[in-house]
């Protein structure tokens, strides 16, 4: 009978080391992939022509065509990237001026909605007073 035991040399360092490069470099590149595809829709300067070509390149001859997409136009992604990024955080800002209502309204704005809130009992005439005369002060 074979009492034979096997450690690790079935597979060894360097063949673990290689597999997880490669993985590692599939990834990248699925990740690289999916930013070019977005990139593509992303940009305005392209026609629907281009923008056709590029993808069908990129996804018939995908290491080529992702290759030369980052050759050619990767400068741009960048610009494209931070142009997008600016827009999301003009329009986050904007729906959070908008949910937290008029803040910064003229002083008339603010001393109306204070006298609705006193006419309404929220306020008494001390608590009033003390806020029509920061908000006159400022």
């Amino acid at each position: 009978m074979n009492d034979t035991v096997y450690l690790a040399y079935d597979y060894p360092v360097l063949g673990a080391f290689w597999t997880a490069m490669w993985v590692f470099l599939w990834v990248l590149w699925i990740f690289l992939l999916f930013r070019i595809i977005a990139d593509l829709f992303r940009d305005d300067s392209l026609s629907g022509w281009a923008k056709t070509g590029w993808l069908v390149f990129v996804v018939l001859l995908p290491f080529l065509g992702v290759f030369v997409y980052v050759c050619a136009r990767g400068a741009g992604m960048g610009r494209r990237e931070a142009q997008h990024a600016k827009s999301q955080q003009h329009e986050v800002d904007e729906y959070i001026r908008k949910a937290a209502g008029s803040g910064s309204g003229s002083s008339a704005d603010q001393l109306a909605k204070l006298s609705e809130m006193k006419s309404a009992g929220h306020l008494s005439d001390e608590e009033f007073q003390r806020a029509k005369e920061k908000i006159l002060s400022s």
